[in-house]
């Protein structure tokens, strides 16, 4: 049984993989290490540039166990993920993608988070590369707080410690259940992280900087469809948040706010006692009627100022795109974040 196995899959990766191999073996983790790679059916030189490295990894004492599929069409990132994680035998399991780098203590430093957190996914703050790049993305990442590591899990960011940062047990990980198989357009990291939240899991991350996240367009994450996103979060929103509220109000009657009125089940529709916004236009209509209603008279939900509205809500505008004047307007009511409202958006 080794400390720690790295899981990576791999699909045409070859411009990638030296750096990637090449943080593996600087890791100055002093307990024993496994990478275990899992070939996605690569059409590049993925598969020789892992041959080439085997030798040198091994001569480090990480041990190195391959295996893969020469299918015509790849299976997908969750098929890989769980193939390359059950052919591991590490305690403990490192997530990492092949075109991103680790520092050298990225191991040690979630080893021992993880032994401190059994219970949890360890994530950690993240370089991006090219700098820049996703500029709202990165902050929020490396800028949340612990507690809103456990309140912003319901934005359209997913996941709030991203999966190439991912360390857990595995016997946390065999408890939760494997990755979802569903291939391309699956969101199967935030299906996963959902399952650990629904299983009372912890969310913790290393506030240090442990590896360099790499952004370009032929990433996994460009393949998932936004409305397959979207249902999943107003389904989890619904089971976590509000089954527990008797009503509340919607923070933004622009279209962000009134799409996700139209997502919930009529039960939770109902919930709504109001929409709230700033904008004065908004406002002054008074109300916004639910046109696509089989309801007669169909529903008028008002839409009130902010400061004449009341909690609990749920946020449906855009963190970090107001220059703080929404952070303030929630400060300023005095409320509680994962108590009196969250953000989804």
């Amino acid at each position: 049984m080794h400390n720690t196995s790295i899981i990576l899959p791999v699909y045409n990766a070859a411009q990638w993989l030296d750096a990637c191999f090449q943080s593996i073996a600087d890791q100055d983790f002093q307990g024993t290490m496994e990478l275990s790679v899992f070939c996605d059916a690569n059409k590049d030189e993925s598969d020789s540039i892992i041959e080439m490295w085997i030798p040198n990894l091994e001569s480090r004492g990480i041990a190195v166990v391959t295996s893969g599929h020469m299918s015509p069409q790849p299976k997908g990132v969750g098929y890989a993920k769980n193939r390359a994680v059950a052919q591991s035998r590490g305690k403990f399991l490192c997530f990492m993608d092949a075109d991103d780098v680790m520092m050298p203590q990225r191991v040690r430093r979630q080893y021992q988070a993880a032994l401190k957190f059994p219970a949890s996914i360890i994530g950690c703050l993240v370089k991006r590369e090219p700098e820049g790049s996703t500029e709202r993305y990165t902050r929020w990442i490396n800028q949340m707080t612990q507690e809103q590591l456990l309140t912003q899990i319901y934005t359209s960011h997913g996941p709030t410690v991203i999966m190439p940062t991912w360390f857990c047990a595995r016997s946390w990980f065999d408890f939760i259940g494997n990755f979802n198989e569903g291939g391309k357009g699956v969101p199967e990291d935030l299906l996963f992280f959902y399952g650990n939240i629904l299983q009372g899991g912890g969310v913790h991350r290393v506030d240090e900087c442990l590896l360099m996240y790499r952004y370009h367009q032929q990433a996994a994450t460009h393949a998932v469809h936004e409305d397959t996103i979207w249902n999943h979060r107003v389904a989890f929103l619904q089971e976590q948040v509000l089954t527990k509220w008797t009503a509340f109000t919607i923070w933004n009657a622009g279209k962000q706010g009134r799409k996700l009125y139209r997502s919930l089940s009529p039960a939770n529709q109902k919930k709504v006692t109001a929409f709230c916004d700033v904008d004065e236009n908004k406002i002054k209509k008074g109300y916004y009627t639910y046109e696509e209603s089989e309801e007669r008279p169909k529903p008028r939900i008002p839409i009130r100022h902010f400061k004449d509205s009341s909690p609990p809500y749920i946020v449906c505008v855009k963190l970090d795109m107001t220059g703080g004047v929404l952070e303030e307007n929630l400060h300023s009511l005095n409320l509680e974040e994962g108590r009196d409202y969250f953000h989804f958006s």
